[in-house]
This record gives C-alpha cells, sequence and structure tokens, in this order.
C-alpha cells in the first residue's frame, strides 16, 4: 500500500479531503498488544479484526474544502466591496470662485484705465455692483467749477465716485455713499472711503472714530475730518486741493503732496 491515499468525498454540502497513511503512528504498539486477546481457532474473525487492525492503524487527516456556492458567494461578495470602493464619491470638487462684474461705463473715463477701475470695483459696496457707471460732471466738459458740479448732481441719489487726476499724473479719490450736495454739516455713512494709486491701488475705509463723511459749501468740498485736517478737500474752483491724514479714514495723504492741482476731475453716479 503507498504511504499515502488521497481521496475527496463529498458530506452533505460540503467538500473534505482526506488524506490515508501507513506510517507509525503512536496507535501501533496499543493495536499490537491487542493482538493477543484473539481467541484461538478464530480465523475468519482474527482475519476481519487483522484488517481492523491495519485499517485503524492508518493515520487519516481530514481538509474541508470550500464548496462552489462558497466560492461563489466570495467571489460576489469580493466584486461589492470592488464596486463600493469604485463608487465611493470622492471629495467634491471646491466651487469656482465668481469672476467680479466688470463694470459697465457710459462712456471713457479719462482719469482711470480699464485696469484701475477693474480693481477699484472690488472694492465698492455690494448693492453697486453691476450698476452702470454714469458721467454726471467732468471738468473738460463741464468746466472747473463746483457750482457746475452741484447743479450737475441736482435729481441723483445714488453713491457717487469722484476720480481725480492731478499735475503730477497722480491719480486718486474718493467713494460717497450719497450724491454730492450742498450742506451744513456733514452727511454720508460707513460706505464712504478714500483711496490712491501710488502705484498700487491704497484703499482707506472708515474706522469709526467719526463720522464726518463728506461736508460741501460753496467754496469747498470736504471729506474726512478730525484734528482741524481733511482727508480730502477741494476749493470752489476744482483747481487746487489738498490731502492729509485724518481720524475718519486713518489715510495717508493721497497725492504726493499735501497741496496739489487738479488736472481732471470726474464725478461718477453708480445707479
Amino acid at each position: 500500500m503507498p504511504a499515502e491515499v488521497l481521496f475527496v468525498c463529498v458530506c452533505g454540502s460540503e467538500f473534505l479531503m482526506c488524506v490515508i497513511s501507513n506510517r507509525p503512528s503512536r496507535l501501533e504498539p496499543e493495536l499490537a498488544q491487542g493482538q493477543g486477546l484473539l481467541p484461538s481457532g478464530a480465523g475468519d474473525q482474527r482475519a476481519a479484526q487483522g484488517c481492523d487492525r491495519r485499517m485503524r492503524g492508518l493515520r487519516w487527516r481530514y481538509t474541508r474544502l470550500p464548496s462552489q456556492m462558497e466560492d461563489t458567494v466570495s467571489g460576489e461578495e469580493g466584486e461589492e466591496e470592488e464596486e463600493e470602493e469604485e463608487a465611493a464619491p470622492g471629495p467634491a470638487p471646491a466651487p469656482a470662485p465668481e469672476d467680479p462684474v466688470e463694470p459697465q461705463l457710459t462712456e471713457a473715463s479719462q482719469v482711470l484705465g480699464a485696469s484701475e477701475i477693474r480693481q477699484l470695483s472690488l472694492h465698492l459696496p455690494p448693492r453697486v455692483t453691476g450698476h452702470p457707471w454714469s458721467l454726471v460732471f467732468c471738468t473738460s466738459r463741464d468746466g472747473f467749477s463746483l457750482r457746475s458740479l452741484y447743479r450737475q448732481m441736482e435729481g441723483h441719489s445714488g453713491p457717487v465716485l469722484l476720480l481725480l487726476r492731478d499735475q503730477d499724473g497722480q491719480m486718486f479719490g474718493a467713494f460717497s455713499s450719497t450724491a454730492i450736495r450742498l450742506s451744513k454739516g456733514f452727511y454720508g455713512t460707513g460706505e464712504t472711503f478714500l483711496f490712491s494709486f501710488s502705484p498700487q491701488l491704497k484703499v482707506f475705509k472708515w474706522t469709526g472714530s467719526n463720522s464726518f463723511f463728506v461736508k460741501g459749501d460753496l467754496d469747498s468740498l470736504m471729506m474726512g475730518s478730525g484734528s482741524g485736517q481733511f482727508g480730502l478737500w477741494l476749493d470752489g474752483d476744482l483747481y487746487r486741493g489738498g490731502s492729509h491724514p485724518c481720524a475718519t479714514f486713518n489715510n495717508e495723504v493721497l497725492a504726493r503732496h499735501e497741496q496739489f492741482c487738479i488736472k481732471e476731475l470726474e464725478a461718477w453716479v453708480l445707479s
């Protein structure tokens, strides 16, 4: 008989692999002792018992084999796990930032170029975003006169953007939350701010320290104040002006010098 014999048998829904070995085992000494217990003269019985002893002396090893159903279920589970991994959604892509709305001007500006206008528009209050810019006053068309500026502003209530270029080529100005008008005292809201391109854009927002936003009379126009200084002031002829640091906006001097001469001034209504 070979040293080992391999059998595969079916037990119910399970497959068993059986290995029979005739190699010596710990049972053989016990079986040898049992040979003397057989009665004499029982030839057939001895033959049967000898065969039984030989069979019992063999070593049996069983190994349970996976069934076809288990293979199928295992394969399906593996496929489901792969499908779940493939179907698992990744992190949602971040929404692309919205591009700023390009301001629509009723006519070309003689003070700022397209790049400066785009930069400045990013600092305007959201309520004016998308509104057209209407040129209601410019010195090249309406003359150098503050009274003329007041007249052109009549009938307008929306916010105003003042753009200036001085004799040195410096560009600066102010945003007023309301239309420019004659007044006995200061008016406006915290949306008002000053700005300057020197050459990069600098914006000076309201600090909250006071409410001296805008004040206009026949002789001058003032924006921002504190300690007797004005952030921006223009004379009645719209020819000379000045700029000083003030508490309202904590601004720098907008022009290259505290005193300047106006070359071009524009007033745009944003409504």
